[in-house]
């Protein structure tokens, strides 16, 4: 009789533990080991690229059927494992785990390309897609397109028009998480990222990097309408609002009304009587930063010669304005006496003349 047949329970099993130890079963592929030869069989289907289990709610596929039931938690919503750190919940233990390195600090993933480092491995494949140029996920809507899938299903809720993450500061409403999360800089007053060009300084680094363009002279958006172009496509989209001839935004003490809303915003300024912009040359204040900014042009010597009569101007809006007197052009015409002007100021105090009369007779 065999001497296992004398063993205790307990004995047998540790026998048997100790057996699926020395009897490790490894891939060739990725060095991971298994105790069964079954499930060595089973983790090879990773590595042959075939994906036979396909996911009805999102079309992804799986080389494994245990991965596609693990896949389909995300779907029902269920998501029973949370995180003690920031209460984060998953549906996956595994995606937790993951999730426990951001707070761990530890990053020891690095991309060879920028230098950015990432908590897992996954995290740092996802961003090489970026580095690869390719961007296969487009969006139907817009045209856009994305090297990752999970940046198109993001960029989708913009156009579904589903914002449900709002800033208890200001009542704006946003799409997504991360975009409430940087707006939220704004209200903070902290700039940590400044330009070393012309010493603005900015929220966060994304702001920074589209604001260098500025700096760069790359100017790639062209208007259709008139030629001009822009550093950043959001200035453009702005730009096309003044074509449009569409201004949804009034101003409730005068009545002119703008095409954006911060345009709105900077004009309620010279109602406010609030002028924190000073000139430092003659101390006169103003309301708004580009005011000053023209302003301070006259201190600067800096003139603007017309080549037609010689006259110099401190700004080149006014040469502009100028010139369309030598051009013959006159746009501008009185309802009262159809006398025309070639510019909409002359035209405003030539219809003074007319309410003079007006009253005198009256």
């Amino acid at each position: 009789m065999s001497d296992k047949m004398f063993l205790s329970d307990n004995e047998t099993v540790m026998d048997a533990v100790s057996l699926a130890e020395v009897k490790q079963f490894r891939c060739l592929e990725c060095d991971k080991t298994f105790p069964l030869k079954k499930s060595l069989n089973q983790h090879a289907g990773v590595h042959s690229g075939v994906k036979n289990f396909e996911c009805d709610e999102c079309g992804n596929r799986f080389a494994r059927k245990c991965g596609l039931t693990q896949h389909l938690l995300i779907h029902s919503g269920v998501k029973k494992f949370k995180c003690d750190e920031c209460g984060k919940l998953f549906a996956h233990k595994n995606i937790l785990t993951q999730h426990l390195l951001i707070h761990s600090g530890v990053k020891n993933f690095k991309c060879d390309e920028c230098g950015k480092r990432f908590a897992d491995k996954s995290s740092l494949t996802q961003h090489l897609l970026i580095h690869s140029g390719v961007k296969k996920f487009k969006c139907n809507e817009c045209g856009n397109r994305f090297a990752r899938k999970g940046s198109l299903t993001q960029h989708l809720l913009i156009h579904s028009g589903v914002k449900k993450f709002k800033c208890d500061e200001c009542g704006k409403l946003f799409a997504h998480k991360n975009t409430l999360t940087r707006h939220l800089l704004i209200h903070s007053g902290v700039k940590t990222f400044k330009c070393d060009e012309c010493g603005k300084r900015f929220t966060d680094k994304s702001s920074l990097t589209q604001h260098l363009l500025i700096h760069s002279g790359v100017k790639k958006f062209e208007c259709d309408e008139c030629g001009k172009l822009f550093a950043h496509k959001s200035n453009l989209t702005q730009h096309l609002l003044v074509h449009s001839g569409v201004k949804n935004f009034k101003c409730d003490e005068c009545g002119k009304r703008f095409t954006q809303k911060e345009n709105l915003n900077r004009h309620l300024l010279i109602h406010s009587g609030v002028k924190n912009f000073k000139c430092d040359e003659c101390g006169k204040l103003f309301a708004q930063k580009s005011e000053l900014t023209c302003h301070i042009l006259i201190h600067s010597g800096v003139k603007f010669k017309c080549d037609e009569c010689g006259k110099l101007f401190a700004y080149k809006n006014s040469l502009t304005r100028h010139l369309l007197i030598h051009s013959g052009v006159k746009n501008f015409k009185c309802d009262e006496c159809g006398k025309l002007f070639s510019q909409k100021a002359n035209l405003t105090c030539h219809i003074l003349i007319h309410s003079r009369v007006k009253n005198f007779q009256v």
